[in-house]
């Protein structure tokens, strides 16, 4: 069971964010960053799962920046909504609320290492944590929608990418074009449509979430701690 703290960015800004505490000592940290529905209960799901591999894990709330304890769901009004609350909030300043969790993880006992997963809006950020920040000791993306006009920098850390083969929202064409700008990052595609690691939407794709999550599960292990 985890617990909300705060923190406070670069900037001042003091944002929630969802703690899931390591089974165990923790081996290293991990940011989980949410997708356009805030730090729902699939998202807090996702934590609590990394949390039961050993990691510390935190899940900061990017829209407290416009709109305090955003938790939607995957209807279309929430749908609507969560597109709003994104394009209020710039990238920079998601970048900072996402440094200000990797700061707080990397002051706990123990821990050395940080790393980044972040599901569709998410997926971006963590490509551009990266690429543009440090501190960052690997990153996950999963159906990182906009990451093909983001190949401006070099990530600065060990990167591997999750898209589906059927997402309507990110064509194969943009997933090539990251493919062929960074070939030796790995990147997988599945038989799957966007969202597809998460339960709670209609594109749920259970055998594509489990072996994204083995191979995220591993990667994660081969780069940190």
């Amino acid at each position: 069971m985890g617990e909300t703290i705060k923190l406070r960015a670069a900037d001042d800004h003091e944002l929630d964010a969802y703690r899931a505490p390591a089974s165990g000592r923790p081996r290293c940290g991990l940011v989980v960053v949410q997708e356009i529905f805030g730090v729902n209960s699939h998202i807090r799901s996702v934590a609590d799962g990394f949390a039961a591999e050993g990691y510390e894990v935190l899940a900061p709330a990017l829209f407290d920046r416009v709109e305090r304890g955003a938790d939607l769901t995957y209807e279309e009004p929430d749908r609507t909504h969560g597109r709003e609350l994104k394009a209020k909030v710039q990238d920079h300043e998601a970048l900072m609320d996402i440094q200000a969790a990797i700061t707080d993880l990397r002051a706990r006992d123990g821990i050395y290492d940080v790393g980044v997963v972040g599901y569709c809006w998410g997926g971006l950020l963590a490509w551009l944590s990266a690429t543009r920040m440090f501190g960052v000791s690997v990153a996950v993306g999963y159906y990182g929608g906009g990451i093909a006009k983001a190949l401006d920098k070099n990530p600065r850390c060990p990167v591997m990418l999750h898209f589906g083969e059927k997402d309507t929202m990110i064509p194969m064409e943009d997933v090539e074009q990251v493919r062929a700008a960074f070939p030796d990052i790995p990147i997988h595609v599945y038989p799957a449509g966007h969202g597809f690691n998460c339960d709670d939407r209609a594109s749920y794709d259970a055998e594509s979430a489990a072996l994204a999550r083995d191979r995220t599960l591993k990667f994660l292990a081969e780069h940190m701690g």
